[in-house]
């Protein structure tokens, strides 16, 4: 397994957040350390990015917000190494008023970024009462912030509920019906692993094991998919969108050595079967009557082994990632 080309991706700043999202890839959320990137490490990713020809990514978290010193070192390094800045994500919780918000985004504006995209949906919701995110694309407006709504289509659903407090996915449910939340998983870009598999998998169709590595033979070739891919503030490569699976940024263009990385690299030859014999052979694992998805079995198998074997690898990374998983929700935590 070499990773020698990047096509399109992103820079996670934090994993701190001020939501817990119930779709969220990497599991953010307020119980993850206040780290932030810093310029040595962004620097370090940006230019091994740019080497492998990827020019431009977006910045994200996390709540890249929430560190407004960070998010400008972020930007002025990125204008330094000739990075094209796509956009920084922020869920608006951070938004307080127009006049201090529209002095933020001019700060940034100065500083080179030229768009940032506000993540709109119920999931967002839960604990970001509506009328920041409203605040805050009116002051984009104002100081002429491009703007990307993700999704304007959830914005007139939101906005069926009073807009000065948070709220919760059962009364999208309750308003809409029963078949409400099933249906995001159309209607949002929700891909089944991190948290979205903790919100989704007790809804969904299970398959028996022995059917999911019949429909898995071989490696994983998503191990491989720079598509869409993410490096983050600890100078991590996060392989296929494969959230609490690592390989160091500095590993990038070179063959993956087993030694180093033995999980990631059987996963990449042998694929979920030989993650499944490996665990089960040598840490014990029983596998559950059924799984979602071969993604839903792996992510099991890797809590397994970080939470109840305490296996410390080095592509089994953030292992705050498998701590922040099934922790119970904290709701309306950013109400007011």
């Amino acid at each position: 397994m070499t990773i020698d080309r990047l096509e399109s991706g992103g820079l996670i700043t934090n994993y701190f957040c001020t939501s817990r999202c119930g779709h969220c890839l990497y599991a953010s959320s307020p119980h993850w350390p206040k780290q932030y990137i810093d310029r040595e490490t962004t620097a370090k990713n940006l230019e091994k990015i740019k080497s492998l020809g990827c020019r431009s990514v977006h910045v994200g978290g996390g709540e890249p917000f929430l560190d407004l010193a960070g998010l400008t070192a972020v930007i002025e390094t990125a204008q330094a190494l000739e990075i094209g800045l796509e956009y920084v994500e922020t869920n608006a919780s951070w938004f307080q008023d127009i006049e201090s918000a529209g002095n933020i985004l001019k700060s940034l504006k100065k500083a080179g970024l030229l768009t940032i995209l506000i993540s709109i949906s119920p999931f967002h919701n839960e604990y970001i009462p509506f009328y920041k995110v409203k605040g805050l694309i009116q002051a984009c407006r104002l100081t002429k912030m491009n703007l990307v709504p993700w999704l304007a289509e959830f914005y007139n659903e939101i906005d069926n509920f009073y807009d000065r407090r948070p709220h919760g996915l059962e009364e999208y449910e309750k308003l809409f019906g029963p078949k409400y939340l099933p249906g995001l998983l159309t209607r949002y870009p929700v891909r089944l692993a991190g948290r979205a598999l903790v919100t989704f998998a007790p809804r969904l169709e299970k398959k028996k094991t022995e059917p999911i590595l019949a429909a898995a033979k071989g490696g994983c070739p998503e191990l491989k998919n720079t598509t869409h891919f993410h490096v983050d503030l600890f100078g991590r490569y996060l392989p296929g969108l494969c959230p609490g699976l690592a390989l160091q940024v500095e590993d990038l263009g070179r063959p993956v050595s087993l030694d180093d990385y033995p999980f990631l690299g059987t996963l990449f030859l042998t694929g979920i079967k030989g993650l499944l014999d490996l665990a089960v052979q040598e840490h014990g694992f029983e596998p559950a009557e059924g799984y979602v998805s071969k993604c839903h079995l792996c992510q099991e198998i890797r809590r397994f082994l970080v939470l109840e074997k305490n296996t410390a690898s080095p592509d089994l990374q953030p292992q705050e990632f498998y701590l922040n998983l099934y922790r119970s929700r904290l709701k309306n935590a950013s109400a007011g």
